[in-house]
């Protein structure tokens, strides 16, 4: 057993521990949720804190997938008013999303298969509450990876997809996700190793590719994240 992998087994029974703690609460509903949300996060800290990301980020990979889900679980014992429950997994989910757009080698296939499955079932059981805070992390792990996407592919190497293909991509990674990846925030360590990779997307995307393209993304993709467009 790895060091990643004894962390993400410790993190898992201090989570199961909150969720414990939350059920035999006796405050009131909204109080025991803030308790539970503030105590998740502390927990989140302390185990995320003994990597140095910048040397090895795949580890942190493994603490949000299992924190993700751990929250997922314990999402129907939440109460509703209070507001950090959706805030909390908003921002779990696009600190996630972030790390993954970031990582500068390939995703390990465990790794990533437990990504994949951690963030399918912890969809599906927010969407029984009505909540949509992972669908971006959803989309991701319905690939075989980060930019495993076919037209993304042809689109970082300078192909040129069926306009058809493109439209079925844009509509499929959404405004939220696409923007991330053209407006990519890696750390400052990652910034030489992706400058060509986010150059090439940038270039081929909004330079090289027909005017179709572009039309696509202004009509289907109104969102204001993609307004510059109409200024390059």
């Amino acid at each position: 057993t790895t060091d990643a992998e004894n962390v993400a087994n410790e993190l898992r029974d201090r989570f199961q521990a909150l969720t414990a703690a939350l059920k035999e609460s006796p405050q009131p509903p909204p109080e025991a949720s803030l308790h539970f949300c503030q105590d998740f996060c502390q927990v989140l800290v302390e185990h995320a804190g003994r990597w140095k990301t910048d040397e090895d980020p795949l580890p942190l990979l493994e603490v949000y997938t299992v924190a993700i889900l751990s929250f997922a679980k314990a999402a129907s014992c939440l109460s509703s008013d209070c507001e950090n429950v959706p805030l909390l997994l908003e921002k779990l989910a696009l600190s996630c999303a972030e790390l993954l757009l970031s990582v500068p080698q390939h995703v390990p296939g465990a790794l990533w298969e437990e990504f994949q499955s951690s963030v399918k079932l912890a969809h599906s059981l927010l969407q029984e509450s009505g909540s949509t805070q992972l669908r971006l992390l959803s989309v991701l792990a319905q690939q075989d990876g980060v930019w495993a996407n076919a037209t993304l592919s042809s689109i970082l190497s300078n192909q040129i997809p069926r306009t058809e293909q493109v439209h079925e991509y844009l509509e499929s990674e959404g405004p939220a996700l696409l923007n991330m990846r053209i407006n990519p925030k890696p750390k400052p360590h990652l910034i030489s190793s992706y400058k060509n990779l986010w150059g090439n997307y940038h270039n081929s995307l909004l330079k090289s590719v027909h005017l179709d393209y572009l039309t696509i993304i202004t009509e289907k993709m109104s969102d204001e994240h993609f307004q510059y467009i109409l200024i390059i």
